[in-house]
């Protein structure tokens, strides 16, 4: 019996030796001091609440390191939870043999012996309360103590001490139920936060009760703290008061209005440089106005109302400080919480088609390279390089730069994008940060000038603070503290306000774009507006001196809308918020414009050639150029000439006064006539009218120089044509050598054509055009037929009746 008694108590031994030895292992091992990452607690430009980022349902909020300790909280901690906290290492032996006898007396756990560096250990490690984990934890505590010190391990725990709501640190806690920083907290304050952690769902301070319980408390641990002489008799008959009259101001949440933008914060401070850049400063003053973000959600929400019965699904808009570059405003859907329009996705960050708002890059890069001038004309006449057309089906005819982008032509975008170089273009995308490079140009082709490159609202407003900011491209600043790297010069300071001066000209819009509509503004604004094909996008961004405005309106599914463009909905969006913006400027006294290139003479241009305009010139464009650079030669395309009313021929010297009338024409190179007859523009009559006249030959007859301020048309000169005659230069522009076609079975024979066009310089009356060797049809002045198709592979010419001028044979298969 004996051994059996020996043989178990040595068992017990050796099973007690390894619990001892596990639970000291356990807590040696666990004598470091963690914490979760510190909440960033972010605030509006005006110091209001936006939210907070980092921390989890599991974890809570807070822990924010506490660099200082300040007296009265270290004062009022250790009096509520650890009074000999100066003189135990790690575990008060009176305190657990205190607590050991209370519960052995009552046979149940009615008292603690938990000292800070105890309570630390058990926050770092959360489990269930047994005699073997308060063990480990004492274990823990000792070799913490040891290890850090009291002073960190304090430090440590007011970083850690769980004050309720999920708020976690003496820091946080202050913050958020107070709004103060720990240092400035009073006598009274600090017993009252040092109340709540011993019980803190029971002292809720949100709530009545729990207040009520947390200012008792309170009150004892100022009888204590005065006691202890950590406080004088007055400072505690103030404080008492005080704490009476403490009043917690209702938790803030987060607004509704700024959700995305805030996450849009939370994603920024997950990249290292940003984290670092905070260092301990948690408390992040962002560039945001919360204000302004209320007005410019509501004014979403109230837009895309009205269109939803036209497909919109939702919308999207992003405001800077044109000159910081700050972010005022985010708003990324027409509410996080709208499930209508799958409101969560902020669509400030969703790649889609930017239709024409990336045209004025190109422009620039033109510029830029000197491929063109302000004064280069640019073809609209027919589809232009890679087969594109316009959206509208119309064709302007010759268009200065201005002009081209007011009224963003697709033919003339895309031949400068093939004149640049398909590469080059796609690369300075890529340097105003449009594209990582991923995908190549040849993706996209040369429809990459319409937007066909997927970019964010993000990206977009980012590559603008290119044109906005003379030149320099940067990152968009989301906060006060934001480390800030010079932008980038992409652009000269001349290109770039060459290319603000286009947007912000309403007269270069016409006739595509309306007269105060709404692109105009009784303020400068240079605008850009972007639709995608088949109307899944609609875009426009516009900057003014002082903000840069952008805005997306579509459907979540990329569903078609009904006729929403950006002219008839993004520009009306964006317009609301630079209208807000620049309330104080709505009377339209300050439209002094933007200012034009340094150093540059104004020029007045003729519209149609890009020369000096004369008196005749009916429409006129001012340009900037350096001193040197500018046109010189004056517009001949405007003429105003005599005519003999009877027949619209030029007068003569023996045209009655009463038959002859003043009518301006418009001369234009040969390639535009089809254009301009079409467009019903008169062309200057090509001989004299001979009612009346005595007709004298060899010599060619000319009126001598004749303005409308003369009285009558000046007698006859006779000038011999002294020039050499030249014979007529004919060339081909449809249909292309090689093309090759497939009829639509679907289309009537009737209607299944291939447009024939040639160029005749000078022009003459009519030309033959020949097919497959034999003449098809004489067509008089522009020249322009259509052909039936006909399988099979044919040929086709031009010839001048009775001359031998003939173009050049082209070849056309059709299947």
């Amino acid at each position: 019996m004996m051994k059996g008694l020996r043989r178990a108590s040595a068992v017990a031994l050796v099973i007690a030796a390894v619990i001892g030895f596990n639970t000291v292992a356990i807590g040696l091992s666990r004598a470091r001091l963690t914490s979760p990452d510190p909440t960033i607690l972010l605030r509006d430009r005006h110091g209001r609440f936006l939210g907070e980022t980092g921390g989890t349902d599991a974890t809570g909020q807070g822990y924010w390191p506490i660099e200082e300790l300040p007296p009265r909280v270290v004062a009022a901690t250790l009096a509520a939870e650890d009074r000999r906290f100066w003189t135990h290492g790690g575990v008060d032996s009176r305190a657990v043999t205190r607590a050991a006898w209370q519960n052995l007396s009552n046979a149940e756990r009615v008292s603690g012996a938990s000292t800070l560096a105890m309570q630390v250990a058990r926050m770092q490690r959360p489990g269930s309360r047994t005699y073997l984990r308060k063990a480990s934890e004492a274990v823990t505590a000792l070799a913490l103590t040891r290890r850090y010190g009291r002073e960190r391990v304090l430090r440590h725990y007011l970083r850690l001490v769980p004050y309720g709501n999920q708020i976690h640190g003496i820091g946080y806690a202050a913050r958020r139920y107070l709004d103060k920083p720990v240092a400035d907290l009073s006598w009274a304050e600090v017993a009252f936060l040092a109340a709540i952690p011993q019980a803190p769902a029971r002292a809720n301070p949100l709530r009545p009760e729990g207040r009520l319980r947390a200012s008792e408390r309170g009150r004892r641990i100022l009888d204590q703290l005065l006691a202890g002489g950590d406080m004088s008799a007055a400072e505690h008959e103030l404080a008492a008061r005080q704490i009476r009259e403490l009043r917690v101001p209702a938790r803030t949440t987060r607004p509704e209005d700024a959700m995305h933008a805030v996450l849009a914060l939370e994603e920024t401070f997950r990249r290292p440089e940003h984290r670092e850049a905070l260092g301990d400063h948690p408390v992040v003053t962002t560039t945001l106005d919360l204000d302004l973000q209320k007005e410019v959600a509501w004014k979403v929400f109230e837009r895309l109302e009205q269109w939803r019965s036209r497909g919109a699904g939702n919308a999207a808009v992003v405001v800077l400080d044109r000159e910081s570059r700050e972010v005022l405003a985010w708003v990324g859907s027409s509410g996080y919480f709208d499930d209508r329009g799958a409101g969560a996705i902020d669509y400030a960050r969703v790649p889609r088609s930017p239709g024409s708002t990336l045209k004025p890059f190109f422009y620039a890069l033109a510029l830029e390279r000197g491929l063109i001038t302000p004064a280069t004309v640019l073809d609209d006449l027919e589809r232009g390089a890679g087969g594109i057309g316009n959206a509208d089906g119309r064709f302007l005819g010759p268009l200065l730069p201005r002009v081209a982008l007011g009224n963003s032509r697709n033919v003339p975008a895309a031949n400068l994008l093939a004149t640049i170089g398909l590469d080059e273009g796609h690369d300075f995308l890529r340097r105003l940060g449009l594209h990582d490079g991923t995908a190549g140009a040849r993706r996209y082709g040369l429809g990459l000038s319409l937007g066909g490159m997927p970019v964010t609202l993000e990206q977009l407003i980012g590559a603008y603070t290119a044109l906005a900011g003379d030149g320099r491209v940067g990152e968009l600043v989301w906060y006060r503290r934001q480390p800030r790297t010079q932008p980038r010069r992409v652009l000269s300071e001349d290109t770039a306000r060459q290319v603000t001066l286009h947007l912000s000209d309403p007269m270069a819009r016409l006739p595509s774009f309306p007269r105060m509509g709404h692109l105009e503004y009784p303020f400068p604004v240079a605008v850009k507006t972007g639709t995608s094909s088949g109307y899944h996008d609609a875009w426009t961004v516009a900057y003014s001196r002082r903000y840069l405005v952008g805005a997306w309106v579509g459907h979540p599914d990329f569903r078609p809308m009904a006729g929403l463009s950006g002219y008839r909905s993004a520009s009306r969006l964006v317009r609301d918020v630079l209208l807000h913006l620049h309330r104080d400027q709505t009377d339209g006294l300050e439209d002094i414009g933007f200012p034009a290139p340094r150093g540059h003479v104004a020029v007045k241009l003729c519209a149609l050639t890009g020369r000096r305009a004369t008196a005749a010139t009916d429409r006129v464009f001012v340009e900037h150029f350096r001193p040197g650079q500018e046109p010189t030669e004056p517009s001949t395309a405007w003429a105003r000439r005599a005519v003999d009313a009877r027949n619209g021929l030029l007068a003569s010297g023996s045209t009655p006064r009463e038959h002859v009338e003043v009518r301006t024409f418009i001369d234009l190179p040969p390639r535009y006539a089809a254009w301009q007859v079409r467009r019903g523009l008169p062309r200057p009559p090509r001989g004299f009218s001979d009612l009346g006249a005595v007709v004298l030959a060899p010599a060619m007859w000319a009126p001598a120089a004749w303005t409308p301020e003369r009285s009558h048309p000046p007698r006859l000169a006779m000038v011999h044509d002294k020039t050499e005659r030249t014979e007529p230069s004919i060339y081909l522009t449809s249909p292309e050598s090689g093309l090759r076609v497939l009829r639509d079975p679907e289309t009537p024979a009737t209607r299944a054509s291939l447009a024939l066009r040639v160029t005749v310089d000078p022009p003459t009356e009519q030309v033959v055009w020949y097919v497959d060797g034999e003449p098809f049809r004489v067509v008089d002045y522009p020249y322009s037929v259509r052909w039936p198709l006909a399988p099979g592979e044919h040929t086709f010419q031009a010839r001048l009746p009775f001359r031998d001028v003939v173009s050049s044979t082209v070849r056309v298969t059709v299947y």
